[in-house]
């Protein structure tokens, strides 16, 4: 039981030895752990501000980053859209100059065709003429080889020319 009553001699060194302890320590340690406790929390408090300046700093990133995104894929297809109607442009413009070139070409087969052909057929009328002239005149020679039978025609051909 003397240990739960502690003799009145024994408080008062716990007590004097506790009170000049506290004072040591108040004066040469105390002000520097206090300094310590105070320079830890503004460090603390400050990296916790700078934390919230990188949050707000990398959310206003993250929404630049987003906008610029939006930009570039707006851009990306506006210039698609433009290369797309161009390809259409000159595809039509392609075409076009195609058919007016075939159709100028046909065109000109045509006409040498045509050609070709009217001169084909004067060649051949005139070679017919001529053959026709050829033999006409054989004719006429042997039929009229006498006097007489050239006198004869030359009426019938008056006559003809008369009535007519």
């Amino acid at each position: 039981m003397d240990l739960l009553n502690p003799a009145l001699g024994l408080f008062t060194i716990s007590f004097l030895i506790f009170v000049i302890v506290f004072l040591i320590l108040k004066k040469f340690a105390w002000k520097p752990i206090l300094g310590a406790l105070k320079e830890r929390e503004t460090s603390i408090a400050e990296s916790i501000a700078s934390a919230e300046r990188v949050k707000e700093e990398m959310a206003q990133m993250k929404a630049e980053h987003e906008h610029v995104l939006a930009e570039a894929k707006a851009e990306r297809s506006q210039i698609l859209k433009e290369a797309k109607e161009a390809k259409d442009q000159i595809i039509s413009e392609a075409k076009s100059q195609a058919q007016t070139e075939a159709k100028k070409i046909i065109g000109e087969a045509y006409a040498a065709i045509e050609n070709q052909k009217m001169a084909a057929l004067t060649d051949v009328k005139n070679q017919v003429g001529n053959l026709v002239l050829e033999v006409a005149e054989k004719v006429l020679r042997k039929e009229l080889s006498s006097k007489g039978a050239q006198e004869d025609y030359i009426k019938t051909l008056a006559e003809e020319i008369k009535l007519n």
